[in-house]
């Protein structure tokens, strides 16, 4: 409100977008005008699925206001866009690469935007758009107010906040290290042959409405789709190489309950809002913890119960436990009945058991050790010049 540039992070689900929509209507409403309307404020989101959702919210916040939202996004006809602004526009909700091409045909103006919001950032720089970003932000001329958004705040999105933010106010309502209490975690370790009969079982099992399972690849969220069709679970799924009109339609048909499952991979998945979703399952281990953050900020939103539940193969014992470090979680290892391990288990190391004086504080080991070596060192060349001798 005070027109303080901002790096803003909170979880998935707890409203960063009320947070800076709402102020946002409250500071246009007093100088917008009915006519001769001018894009006065830019919000830059990484996925279509993520317009969709930022635009819907904005236009229902402004339903009694004077104020125009218009989407520019891929996967739609430029032409009704291009329409759109030429009517007039106050917002405008855009993914990188069309508003570029946009831009660059000069199909929009951006030279009175005085507010400039990047929602998703860390997604933003995930997909590649550093460059794009960049770009855009060299038509926007005006004196303006920049915020950046995100569920966690990491090294990359510091170095954005330091070349784009001129002394930001850091607002962080939570450390992506918080556990959130409304959600449960359990992990299966189960033969990597088997995961797909697992996670079906999982679905079958638990009788649960709506489950949304993350998988790393394309080609595994295809396999995996075949696999519960096969199983006669009715399952959709959204990735990369799927065109809007098919991503569009899988999420509709699982909102509305008439697919019970749906793949997705995790650029795919961003944005998804899904009211109360109770199960997300874990079916591929991400690569980070940020992205392990952003899957389990899928359920248990809005302080609705929920549950994860992580699948794990042998290579993925250590990086998951690197992830419950970060995160602050003890989930147990659980074998499901009927799925015993068979694959070979890594050899785990074994922790040395502590001297009575290192449990005291007394001595710390590596230093003793040193200590040690250089004393026995010491020994043996006097054992030699008195053998010399």
């Amino acid at each position: 409100m005070k027109g303080r540039d901002i790096l803003g992070a909170s979880k998935s689900g707890t409203g960063k977008t009320a947070a800076f929509v709402l102020p946002l209507l409250n500071k246009l409403q007093k100088v917008v005008k009915k006519e001769d309307k001018v894009v006065r404020a830019l919000i830059i989101v990484p996925t279509i699925e993520l317009a969709d959702q930022v635009s819907r919210t904005i236009v229902s916040f402004s339903k009694y206001l004077p104020i125009q939202t218009v989407k520019v996004q891929g996967g739609s006809k430029k032409i009704d866009q291009v329409q759109k602004l030429k009517q007039g526009v106050d917002i405008v909700v855009a993914t990188p690469g069309r508003l570029q091409d946009f831009i660059a045909d000069k199909k929009i103006n951006l030279e009175y935007v005085n507010t400039i919001i990047l929602d998703e950032a860390d997604t933003m720089l995930e997909l590649g758009f550093l460059g794009e970003i960049k770009s855009i932000l060299k038509s926007c001329t005006q004196p303006k107010q920049m915020m950046c958004f995100s569920a966690t705040i990491s090294q990359n999105i510091k170095k954005l906040s330091k070349e784009f933010l001129r002394d930001p106010m850091i607002v962080e309502i939570n450390s992506r290290r918080d556990v959130v209490n409304f959600i449960k975690h359990r992990a299966y370790k189960v033969d990597k042959k088997r995961k797909a009969e697992l996670a079906a079982k999982l679905v079958k099992d638990m009788g649960v409405e709506q489950v949304l399972i993350f998988v790393n690849k394309k080609e595994s969220a295809d396999k995996l789709f075949e696999y519960f069709k096969a199983q006669e679970i009715w399952t959709t799924v959204i990735h990369g190489d799927i065109k809007r009109g098919g991503r569009a339609k899988a999420l509709t048909l699982f909102k509305s309950g008439k697919s019970q499952v749906l793949i997705a991979t995790d650029i795919a998945a961003r944005g998804i809002d899904i009211p109360e979703l109770p199960l997300v399952i874990n079916y591929d281990l991400p690569e980070e913890t940020d992205s392990f953050t952003h899957r389990v900020g899928r359920t248990g939103r809005a302080n609705h119960k929920g549950a994860v539940i992580t699948l794990l193969t042998i290579h993925d014992y250590n990086a998951f436990t690197t992830i419950e470090k970060h995160l602050k979680l003890n989930v147990k290892r659980e074998i499901m009945d009927e799925f015993e391990i068979t694959d070979k288990q890594p050899r785990q190391a074994r922790p040395r058991k502590k001297s009575l004086s290192e449990k005291k504080g007394k001595i710390d080991y590596d230093k003793r050790r040193k200590y040690t070596y250089a004393s026995q060192k010491k020994k043996r060349e006097e054992e030699k010049k008195n053998k010399k001798r």
